[in-house]
């Protein structure tokens, strides 16, 4: 009941009416006591004035017993105490006491402040008479001196019955007042509180579902408006409750359609979104709630999240989840500081490139042996050949058992880049070494063409974690590919740090590549100049393996060429490999 608005309300009414009429009872019977002692005062000096001239002539005789036989009789009839006090304090006469008895009343404050020239006046406790008195002292003067005190006095008993008469009709006023005032306050209240209370009544039904419900205040005024206002509200709440349940079944209908699994992955780390596909992945019934590492335990995974989390941008990374394999994609929502992931099941894929990888490997192992034997049989029949036409014929023919033999070493050592379970030798090394050691490998083409060759280094360069073999694989297929569509001109190497990464930038002034080939130059067995690769024994592969083991070492290459100007490679690789 305290904590009600209606309490509230009406005691912030309430409190302030009953100070305010009870300052006023105070003060009210307050300055009506002190306006009835001042009329009293008043009342008294004027009986005094006109009783001192009836008692000059007996003290003048000094007749005191007959004076005091006077006042007696006087003060009964005006039902008021008289005294006479000489200046040695004593009793000359009284109207209610025997003088002989009563005590020196010189040191009275009414009658010392008489003898000092003044009116006095007086409220105390009688010892004479036993009971509270209000005096007022005059002083009585002849020649110019004041010779003796007259002083009037009161029993308070009867001013209190008067003032009591006087506190009791007061009372009974602002009781009355004080009633309509709680009344009107009670009735205030209760109509301002009960639009708010139709309000708050209102709003738990809508809390509980009850959009339909509606407030009609009578009240004129903001309450009415606010009124108004909520019912608006209620409907607009309404309008958009209704959007966001189509709008959730619809999310629902397309994510359980969805064949690709979703999970959304919130600030905490747990589930809070999923879908019936990641369901069955994961063989799990329910998954909301929970934190994604108990339900993925992958280190894979893992660091596919962290990752995301830290760049702030799309990450994907294959993993395998009870025994099939998943491209999950990573993607940060910001403004939720949530990640959601989808996971694409690759694991029809992954089982088609193994047979591919499996079919190239043996046909690889057993294309080797048969053309190793052709070879060797070419090299002999070259030594007994008798004239030119079969020697062109054999030279034909092992020039093209060399391709095949070359395509069949790629395969089978890109197939081994391709297996994820093998190890790689990493250790620590110096670049500029191992670029001069292929300086050496490619030397005797440069020469054979005339090519002038350059490196190039820009301030002290760390050294990398790498394969040492793979990456000279890199530079040597690099390098060759340089030298085979150069012609005449130069091959420069530029080499420095910048950003964490040592940067090999590889420039040409050959034939250069076409926009309409340059996207493809990574692609297995493709070749932009076919009669020329041809002839020149390649076999298409070289910047595959080139691509697949820079991707191994976290690195990157990019490629920029003019038709007919030269081409630029440019390599990356991170001083701390992952």
């Amino acid at each position: 009941m305290k904590n009600t608005l209606f309490f509230k309300i009406f005691v912030g009414h309430v409190l302030p009416i009953v100070l305010s009429i009870g300052m006023l009872f105070l003060v009210t019977i307050n300055l009506f006591r002190n306006f009835y002692y001042d009329s009293l005062t008043t009342q008294m000096q004027n009986i005094g004035y006109g009783l001192k001239l009836d008692i000059y002539p007996y003290l003048e005789k000094k007749n005191f017993n007959e004076l005091d036989a006077y006042l007696k009789e006087y003060g009964k009839a005006i039902q008021t105490r008289i005294t006479v006090v000489d200046k040695n304090g004593r009793v000359l006469a009284d109207s209610d006491e025997d003088t002989a008895r009563m005590e020196d009343h010189r040191f009275r404050p009414e009658i010392m402040r008489a003898f000092a020239g003044e009116i006095g006046s007086s409220r105390r406790f009688s010892r004479t008479i036993k009971t509270g008195m209000f005096y007022i002292g005059l002083p009585i003067e002849r020649g110019g001196e004041v010779t003796e005190v007259l002083r009037l006095s009161l029993y308070v008993d009867q001013i209190n019955s008067l003032l009591a008469v006087l506190r009791k009709n007061i009372t009974t006023i602002i009781t009355g007042v004080l009633l309509l005032a709680l009344i009107l306050a009670f009735i205030l209240s209760r109509n301002m509180t009960k639009p708010v209370t139709e309000l708050r009544n209102a709003s738990q039904q809508i809390a509980k579902g009850d959009f339909d419900t509606k407030v009609f205040i009578r009240n004129k005024g903001e309450l009415r408006t606010l009124g108004i206002s909520f019912n608006s509200m209620t409907e607009r709440i309404k309008d958009l409750f209704s959007q966001l349940s189509r709008n959730k079944e619809e999310l629902n209908s397309i994510l359980g359609s969805m064949e690709e699994g979703l999970i959304a992955i919130d600030k905490d780390s747990k589930i809070r979104v999923f879908n019936d596909s990641i369901m069955n992945f994961l063989g799990q019934e329910e998954l909301a709630g929970k934190y994604y590492w108990e339900v993925i335990r992958e280190a894979s995974f893992n660091r596919l999240i962290k990752k995301c989390q830290e760049s702030k941008t799309a990450t994907k990374e294959e993993i395998a989840l009870n025994d099939r394999f998943f491209l999950c994609s990573a993607n940060d929502i910001s403004r939720q500081n949530e990640i959601v992931v989808t996971f694409h099941d690759i694991t029809e894929v992954k089982i088609v490139e193994k047979i591919k990888r499996d079919f190239v490997v043996n046909v690889s192992h057993e294309l080797r042996t048969p053309l190793t034997s052709i070879k060797g049989f070419v090299e002999t029949l070259e030594e007994r050949a008798v004239d030119d036409d079969q020697r062109n014929y054999l030279s034909i023919i092992k020039r093209n058992t060399d391709r095949l033999v070359n395509i069949v070493q790629d395969l089978l050592l890109l197939s081994e880049l391709e297996d994820q379970n093998k190890t790689h030798e990493m250790e620590e090394i110096d670049l500029v070494f191992l670029l001069r050691n292929v300086e050496k490998l490619i030397l005797p083409e440069l020469e054979k063409k005339g090519l002038k060759f350059s490196i190039n280094i820009k301030g002290d360069l760390p050294k990398i974690e790498a394969d040492a073999f793979q990456l000279e694989q890199v530079f040597i297929n690099l390098l060759d590919n340089a030298v085979k569509y150069t012609d005449e001109g130069k091959i420069d190497i530029d080499v420095k740090e910048s950003g964490g990464c040592v940067e090999v930038r590889i420039s040409d002034t050959g034939v250069g590549i076409t926009e309409e080939d340059l996207p493809r130059i990574f692609e297995r067995f493709y070749v932009t100049d076919k009669a020329r690769s041809r002839r020149q024994g390649g076999t298409g592969l070289g910047l595959s393996i080139v691509k697949h083991i820079l991707l191994l070492h976290d690195g990157d290459i990019a490629v920029t060429s003019t038709e007919g100007k030269g081409t630029t490679v440019t390599v990356s690789l991170p001083v701390n490999h992952p």
